[in-house]
């Protein structure tokens, strides 16, 4: 699964916007944040982007509520490091599972160094998924709006896969989730269907015009740093 989200492949489901997400995430880091740095990955799941940011030469801590991470997000959603111990925090896809975002941006804006960055991820539209929570979706307003009242400045936010291709994403993983129910050949056709519907999705956002994508995404990239007082 970890290597999935990182490096997807066409018959998956979610291909588009994983690709276009590891891509993007990868650009966020190479510009935003020193070689060598070090990155905590706060809401890190099975850390499925350990070996990119790695392999990119920075220092990787996952921080999660599961234990068996590097770090531990105790009860308070508190980390044990100290104040303004690394130079930059990850948050990938995360945000809308969050219950108490303040609480959350809170312990984001703690860890940072003051020339620190947030690179983040969340949803603007997508179906209904908690993992083991799911609360929030985002205008791009609303995002930055949300980042802003919680202490960060927004340097740049970028839309990923636009509302044509979302909503053949959509139907993709219903047709799916119905074809991999059948015994035997249906994860054989989900994948062939997948790969089809993932090639008429990627056409459809190559035709999508760049303000409609930036203003309906499927899902939004930002880098922020603390807003100064």
């Amino acid at each position: 699964m970890a290597s999935r989200r990182s490096r997807p492949r066409i018959w998956d489901t979610d291909w588009l916007i994983l690709r276009q997400l590891a891509a993007g995430l990868q650009r966020a880091l190479a510009t935003q944040v020193p070689a060598g740095s070090t990155i905590v990955d706060l809401g890190c799941g099975d850390m499925p982007y350990r070996d990119t940011v790695e392999a990119m030469g920075y220092r990787y801590r996952g921080a999660d509520i599961v234990p068996g991470n590097d770090l531990l997000i105790g009860p308070d959603g508190r980390v044990d490091l100290a104040d303004h111990a690394v130079d930059a925090v990850l948050s990938v896809q995360v945000l809308e599972h969050v219950p108490d975002l303040p609480a959350y941006l809170a312990e984001a804006r703690r860890l940072m160094s003051d020339e620190g960055v947030l690179i983040l991820s969340t949803h603007g539209t997508w179906l209904y998924h908690p993992h083991p929570e799911d609360h929030w979706r985002w205008t791009r307003t609303g995002l930055e709006k949300t980042l802003t009242q919680n202490g960060f400045r927004v340097e740049a936010m970028t839309g990923l896969v636009g509302p044509l291709a979302t909503t053949t994403m959509i139907r993709l993983t219903g047709f799916s989730w119905v074809l991999r129910r059948l015994p035997v050949v249906g994860p054989v056709l989900a994948g062939m269907l997948a790969a089809i519907m993932n090639a008429r999705a990627w056409a459809e956002d190559r035709i999508t015009p760049e303000q409609l994508r930036e203003t309906n995404a499927c899902v939004y990239l930002v880098h922020a740093r603390k807003a100064r007082a």
